[in-house]
C-alpha cells in the first residue's frame, strides 16, 4: 500500500511517502521554495516524494491530509458563541484555510493533470493532534507507550495525550483552544523581541544565561489542574477571535502578538528587535522556560499514572524544547523517551500517513524510523557537472582522502560546510547538510555567530557524538539520535569541549550510528584518532534562510560566507585554493585581452 501524507496550508508545508507502513522518504517544502515555514499546498514535496520512489499520481492508494475541519467542530461553534465580536477578518481568513483543506483533490489534480475524479475515494483526512501522536509512536521503537501531542493549537486542540500499544492510539484527553502552552511560550517569545514565527527557539538558547527570578509570579498565569491538565489566565493573552496566526500571498505563517496589554504590563516593557538584552531579559527566559518544564513534567507525571508505562513518545511544536526534553527522564516516572526527527508540524505528514496506514492495517509490523535521512540527494557526477558549468575549482578525492583533509582543516580552525547523502527530514541537521568546527576551539563559537551564520551571540551549537563514546562525555546518557534532548556535560569535560558547551554545563547532543551515516561517523572518528575528541561541533548548513538542499545553494552559502572549505560528497572546494585559481585565471584572461 502506497499512501502520500501531506501537510498543507499550514506552517512547516510538507509531503511523506509510506509503502507498506515504511517511511521511504520525507521532506519540508520550504526546502524548494527557499522560505522558512513556508504554508502553502507542498506541491514541490509530493512530487519530490513520487520521482524518488519511481511513482506516479495514479500509483497512491491515498492522500492523507492531517488535518480536519470538522474536528471539534461543536466545540468550536461553543467557543464562538461564547466570546462574540471578533475579528471578522480572522474568521473569513480560518474559513478560507479550512475550505482549501477540504479541496485537497481540487490541488492534486492542478499539480498532477489529472481530473478531479482520478482522486475520488482516495482523500483521508487525520486530525491534527493524532498526526502528531502518529508520527512519534510508529516511528519509535517502542511496541507500547505513552503518547503526547502538544503545540501552539491544530484542530482547535493545543494539546493530547493517549495510549498506544498492538498498533492502535486510544486517544485519552485533549486541552482545547485557547489554553495553550505554545501560545503562552510564544507570547513571551514575542515580548522578549523574538517577534517572527518560529523565534522559540530564541528564547529557550537565551534562558540559560539567566535566573528563574520570576517564576513565581508568571506560574500564577498557568493553572495546574489535578486531572493533569492546566489553564491559562486568559486575561495575560490576545484573544483567540482577533485572530492569532495567517498566511500572507506568498504563503509565509505571520503571528500576531499573543500577548495582551496585561501581559506586557505586568512583564514588560516589550523589547524591540533591535535593542540590546539585557540581564532582565534573560532572567524572564529563565523563568518562563522553568514554568514550561513544571507544566510539562505536571502533564507527563499524571499520563503515566493514568497509563504505567515506561515509554513515551512525545511530539508536537513544544516538543522540540530539547532543553524540557533532556529533564524528562530525571522529573517523570518515564524511563524511555522518544521524540521524532520531525517533530513539530513538518511531520504532520509522516504522521497523517502512518495513522491511516494502521487503521487499515491494524496486524501489519510497525517498522521503527531509526535515522531522518529522507530528503534529497546527488551523486558525485551530478555534483561534478554542476561543478564544472559554473567553472568552479575543485578536487575529487577519495573517502579517506575527504576524511583527513577535513578533519586537519577543521585542527587548524577552519569551518567546513559538510554536504552528504540524503539530507534530513526536520529542522536539525544531522550531519547531511551541516557546517562543522572543531568543538575544542573557544573562538568556534564567535567566529560562527559573527562571520557566517549571523545570529544573536547567545545562540549555542551543537556537539555530534560517536554513540559509544557519549557516557563518557554526558551525565545520564541516552540516545539522542535526532538532537532532540539537552543533556548535562561531565563537568571534567566541559573545558575540553568549550564551542559546544553552553553556559549551565549542557549541551543539545546527536548521537551517531556508523549504521544510519557511515561516512560522517567516519569522519568524526578520523577526528577522533587525531585529536582524542570523538566529536565534531554541528550546526544547520544555512544562513538566515531554510537548510540548503541542492548543491548549487550549498555553493552559494559558501561563496557569500567566509566557511573555509566546501565538500560536496567527494568534490572538495577550499576556499584558498578557489580563490588562487580565479585570481590566475582572470590573470591569464586579462593577458589574452579576454577581460
Amino acid at each position: 500500500m502506497k499512501i502520500i501524507g501531506i501537510n498543507a496550508w499550514h506552517a512547516d508545508a510538507s509531503a511523506a511517502l509510506i509503502i507498506d507502513g515504511k517511511v521511504i522518504v520525507a521532506i519540508e517544502e520550504e526546502r524548494f521554495t527557499r522560505v522558512k515555514h513556508w504554508a502553502g499546498f507542498p506541491a514541490k514535496a509530493i512530487e519530490f516524494c513520487l520521482k524518488e520512489a519511481g511513482l506516479t499520481y495514479n500509483d497512491i492508494n491515498f492522500f492523507v491530509i492531517g488535518r480536519d475541519p470538522k474536528a471539534k467542530f461543536i466545540n468550536k461553534l461553543a467557543y464562538l458563541a461564547k466570546h462574540p465580536g471578533g475579528s471578522m477578518a480572522a474568521i473569513k481568513s480560518r474559513w478560507g484555510n479550512s475550505k482549501k483543506v477540504h479541496k485537497l483533490s481540487e490541488s492534486l489534480s492542478k499539480v498532477s493533470g489529472l481530473p478531479v475524479s482520478d482522486f475520488a475515494g482516495k482523500i483521508v483526512h487525520v486530525e491534527h493532534h493524532r498526526s502528531h501522536l502518529a508520527s512519534a509512536y510508529y516511528t519509535s521503537p517502542f511496541s507500547e507507550a505513552a503518547c503526547l501531542s502538544i503545540d501552539g493549537s491544530g484542530d482547535f486542540s493545543t494539546t493530547m495525550t493517549a495510549y498506544a500499544s498492538n498498533n492502535k492510539i486510544e486517544v485519552l484527553d485533549s486541552i482545547d483552544f485557547p489554553h495553550s502552552l505554545g501560545l503562552f511560550y510564544t507570547a513571551f517569545t514575542q515580548l522578549l523581541g523574538f517577534p517572527h514565527y518560529g523565534d522559540e527557539y530564541k528564547m529557550m538558547g537565551m534562558a540559560p544565561y539567566g535566573r528563574p527570578v520570576f517564576k513565581e509570579e508568571i506560574s500564577k498565569l498557568i493553572h495546574l489542574t489535578s486531572d493533569g491538565q492546566f489553564r491559562l489566565d486568559l486575561n495575560y493573552f490576545r484573544k483567540g477571535t482577533e485572530g492569532i496566526i495567517t498566511y500572507d500571498e506568498q504563503n509565509i505563517p505571520r503571528i500576531e502578538p499573543l500577548y495582551s496589554p496585561v501581559l506586557a504590563r505586568d512583564f514588560g516593557p516589550v523589547r524591540k528587535p533591535e535593542d540590546p538584552v539585557l540581564q532582565s531579559h534573560k532572567d524572564l527566559a529563565a523563568s518562563v522556560q522553568a514554568v514550561t518544564e513544571e507544566t510539562i513534567f505536571h502533564i507527563l507525571r499524571h499520563l503515566h499514572r493514568k497509563t504505567g508505562s515506561e515509554n513515551l513518545c512525545i511530539a508536537g511544536g513544544v516538543a522540540q524544547n530539547s532543553v524540557a526534553n533532556g529533564k524528562i527522564r530525571a522529573n517523570t516516572p518515564f524511563k524511555n523517551v522518544y521524540v521524532p526527527s520531525a517533530g513539530h508540524d513538518a511531520g504532520i505528514s509522516m504522521g497523517a500517513a502512518l495513522y491511516h496506514y494502521f487503521k487499515i492495517n491494524p496486524e501489519a509490523p510497525i517498522i521503527p524510523t531509526k535515522h531522518a535521512y529522507l530528503g534529497s540527494r546527488f551523486t558525485n557526477e551530478e555534483i561534478k557537472n554542476y561543478l564544472q558549468e559554473k567553472g568552479l575549482y575543485y578536487e575529487e578525492l577519495g573517502d579517506e582522502e575527504v576524511f583527513n583533509t577535513v578533519t586537519d582543516q577543521l585542527i587548524n580552525g577552519g569551518v567546513v560546510g559538510w554536504f552528504n547523502g540524503r539530507s534530513e527530514f526536520g529542522p536539525r541537521a544531522l550531519g547531511a547538510r551541516s557546517i562543522l568546527a572543531d568543538p575544542r576551539r573557544h573562538d568556534a563559537k564567535k567566529i560562527l555567530n559573527e562571520k557566517i551564520k549571523r545570529r544573536e551571540n547567545f545562540r549555542p551549537f551543537a556537539p555530534s557524538i560517536l554513540k559509544e563514546y557519549a557516557s563518557e562525555f554526558f551525565e545520564d546518557v541516552e540516545e539522542v539520535p535526532f538532537m532532540e534532548k539537552v543533556l548535562v556535560i561531565r563537568p571534567e569535560k566541559r573545558t575540553i569541549i568549550p564551542a559546544v558547551t553552553h553556559i549551565d554545563g549542557t549541551g543539545r547532543l546527536q548521537t551517531v550510528e556508523e549504521e544510519y551515516t557511515p561516512r560522517y561517523y567516519k569522519l568524526i572518528d578520523t577526528f577522533r584518532k587525531k585529536t582524542g575528541v570523538p566529536i565534531l561541533l554541528n550546526t544547520s548548513f544555512n544562513e538566515n534562510e531554510p537548510i540548503v538542499n541542492s548543491p548549487e545553494e550549498a555553493v552559494n552559502c559558501f561563496l557569500r560566507t567566509r566557511m573555509d572549505m566546501l565538500v560536496l560528497e567527494n568534490c572538495v572546494l577550499e576556499r584558498k585554493k578557489l580563490e588562487a585559481w580565479l585570481n590566475k585565471k582572470e590573470n591569464a584572461l586579462t593577458a589574452l585581452g579576454i577581460v
